[in-house]
C-alpha cells in the first residue's frame, strides 16, 4: 500500500528522501541485451540538474548516476536494475524553523494528517528531488525504446509561464536547448527571463505549462476502457511533484469545438493514412493511433517562498511563515525532462503489453492487401 512502484510490465519503485545519503530508482522488467551504461542515463539527468541558471534552485548537486545491478558487460540482463544517485548538498539547518509548522500550499499538513510523521527537511518524500530518480529510470525506457521502436522520439518544452503563453507562430524546436526555460519561442524566454528575475528578487514564484509529444508512436499501443494509453499518460504526468491539471491534445479547448472542427478527418497517404488533425492528441479510444502524442500539464507555482504566509503549527497555533533555503521560483522548467521521462517509461510499458498481446506491429492492414 506504499504506493511507489508505477507501470505493469515495465515498472519502476523510486525511493530516497530529500535531505537522505541517496535516492534511486529500482527498475523491473526492461528487457535483456539492451546497451547501457551510466553514460547513456547521465545526459538526461545533466538536463534536470538543479543549480543550472539563476532560474532553479541553486542547491549544487552532480546528479551522478551509479547502476549497482541488472547490467552486465554493457548490457542490461532482464533482471531488476538499481540507480542511485547521491546526495552532497543538503542544508538540513533551512528547514530547522518550519519543523513545527505547515508550509501553505505544500504537502507538509497532509503528510502530518495521514502518516503523523513526516520529515520537514526539504520535504522529505515529497520533495521535487524525487524526479531526479525519475528521471533516471525515463533514461533507461528511452534506451529500450531505441531498440524497440526506433522512429520513436519524445519532446519537451515549456509553453506557458503564469499567464504569458508562447506563439505557435514563433514555435521553433531547436530554440528549446538554446535558453534556460526549455522554451520554443525565443521572444517568450526573454519575456519570462525579465518576469521571473522580477518574482525572484520578490521572493514569489510562478506556475507553468510544459508539453511534451511523442512522434512516431507505433499505431495500437493501449488498450480500451481500463488500460487507456491516454489515461495512463494523465495518471503519470498527475504524479509529478507540483502537477494540478493534465490534458491530451486539444484537452479541455475540445470542449469549445464543433464536431466537425474536432474531428481528425483522414486522408490516404503514401506511408497508411494521414490525419489533416491532430486534436486528439494521438489517441482514440484509448490506443495510439501513429500520430504524434501530446500531452501538457499545468504545474502551480513554488509553495516554498520568502513571502510572509498565514498557517498553523502541529500544537495548533496560528502562526506567519517564511521558507527559507533555496528553491526554484518556477519549478516547472526543471519538469520538463521529467516529463518527458515518464512519457517514456508509460511508452515502454505500453509497447511492452502491446508486443505481449498481439505481436509487432498492429493488427489490421489498412490499403490494399
Amino acid at each position: 500500500m506504499s504506493h511507489n512502484t508505477f507501470g505493469h510490465l515495465f515498472r519502476v519503485t523510486t525511493w530516497g528522501e530529500s535531505h537522505g545519503p541517496a535516492l534511486g530508482a529500482t527498475v523491473d522488467g526492461c528487457p535483456p541485451g539492451v546497451p547501457l551504461g551510466e553514460a547513456d542515463i547521465q545526459p538526461w539527468l545533466d538536463r534536470r540538474r538543479p543549480g543550472q541558471s539563476r532560474y532553479t534552485t541553486q542547491r549544487r548537486e552532480a546528479d551522478a548516476v551509479e547502476i549497482l545491478s541488472g547490467v552486465y558487460e554493457g548490457r542490461t540482463t532482464g533482471t531488476p536494475i538499481q540507480l542511485m544517485i547521491r546526495n552532497t548538498d543538503q542544508r538540513s539547518k533551512d528547514y530547522s524553523e518550519i519543523a513545527q509548522s505547515f508550509r501553505p500550499g505544500h504537502a507538509d499538513i497532509a503528510y502530518w494528517q495521514k502518516y503523523g510523521i513526516r520529515d520537514p527537511r526539504g520535504g522529505g518524500r515529497s520533495s521535487a528531488r524525487e524526479t531526479a530518480a525519475r528521471v533516471a529510470a525515463g533514461a533507461v525506457a528511452r534506451a529500450a525504446l531505441a531498440q524497440l521502436a526506433p522512429g520513436l522520439a519524445i519532446r519537451g518544452c515549456m509553453v506557458a509561464m503564469g499567464a504569458s503563453a508562447i506563439d505557435r507562430a514563433r514555435f521553433d524546436a531547436a530554440e528549446i536547448d538554446r535558453n534556460p526555460f526549455w522554451c520554443p519561442d525565443a521572444e517568450a524566454a526573454a519575456w519570462w527571463a525579465e518576469d521571473l528575475d522580477r518574482l525572484r528578487k520578490a521572493g514569489d514564484s510562478v506556475g507553468a505549462v510544459i508539453e511534451v509529444e511523442a512522434t512516431g508512436v507505433p499505431p495500437g499501443l493501449g488498450a480500451p476502457v481500463y488500460g487507456k494509453l491516454d489515461a495512463e499518460l494523465a495518471a503519470a504526468m498527475m504524479s509529478i511533484n507540483a502537477v494540478k491539471g493534465v490534458e491530451i491534445g486539444a484537452g479541455m479547448a475540445a470542449a469549445a469545438l464543433t464536431g466537425t472542427g474536432n474531428a481528425d478527418e483522414i486522408r490516404m497517404g503514401p506511408a497508411g493514412p494521414a490525419y489533416l488533425s491532430n486534436h486528439a492528441g494521438g489517441v482514440l479510444g484509448g490506443i495510439a493511433t501513429g500520430q504524434p502524442v501530446v500531452v501538457r500539464f499545468a504545474v502551480k507555482p513554488t509553495s516554498s517562498i520568502l513571502t510572509p504566509r498565514r498557517t498553523v503549527t502541529r500544537d495548533g497555533e496560528e502562526a506567519d511563515i517564511v521558507t527559507k533555503g533555496r528553491h526554484d521560483p518556477c519549478v516547472g522548467i526543471r519538469a520538463v525532462p521529467v516529463g518527458e521521462a515518464m512519457m517514456a517509461c508509460v511508452l515502454l510499458d505500453a509497447l511492452l503489453r502491446h508486443r505481449g498481446q498481439c505481436g509487432d506491429g498492429p493488427r489490421g492492414r489498412i490499403g490494399p492487401a
